[in-house]
């Protein structure tokens, strides 16, 4: 039986027509972060609806093992809900916060990384590759946590932490693509 990168069952065929109860949870987490883009950056509202998005995050996957429906759609599905979700939540938290040049610079040096490691998963594989290693999700649950902390912490100390676990993460995931190794 085939498997996913996390060394996961994939269900068959006939069963990945199925919507299932983990897409309907990234489903929703999709419209939540649209809902985000409605709502005052930092306010109660934005940090519920925040909240419950980060929670689908955890649910879903959970739902598709317990279930026994992983799916390569499903992964898929979570990739691109991921994606909306830190697209918004760059486009509403970027403007209120303060980020100095260093910041941007490694954000920058972080990105092109990721770049680099899709470009290559895409020419070694023929397919868009989405590594779902121990690093990856660390760095997502500190870049999730981040903004819960803004009023707690300084960003020049919270985002060194960050930065440093995806910039360890992105190395890592180039690594298991140069390699074709199978995630943590």
């Amino acid at each position: 039986m085939p498997m996913d990168d996390l060394g996961n069952k994939l269900v068959p065929e006939a069963k990945k027509r199925n919507i299932g109860a983990a897409n309907i949870i990234t489903g929703t987490r999709i419209l939540l972060s649209i809902a985000l883009l409605f709502c005052k950056a930092m306010s109660p509202v934005f940090y519920t609806l925040y909240i419950a998005a980060g929670i689908s995050d955890i649910l879903d996957g959970a739902a598709a093992r317990k279930t026994n429906t992983v799916s390569d759609f499903g992964s898929k599905l979570d990739t691109a809900a991921d994606l909306i979700f830190v697209a918004v939540c760059l486009i509403k938290l970027l403007p209120v916060m303060s980020i100095q040049l260093w910041l941007y610079i490694w954000i920058a040096v972080i990105a092109m990384i990721k770049i680099f490691n899709i470009a290559m998963g895409f020419v070694r594989q023929r397919k868009f590759t989405a590594v779902h290693s121990f690093m990856n999700k660390l760095t997502g649950g500190l870049l999730f946590i981040l903004p819960l902390t803004f009023t707690l912490i300084d960003l020049r100390y919270t985002s060194v932490v960050v930065c440093t676990a995806a910039t360890i993460a992105a190395i890592r995931e180039g690594y298991i693509i140069r390699k074709n190794e199978k995630t943590e």
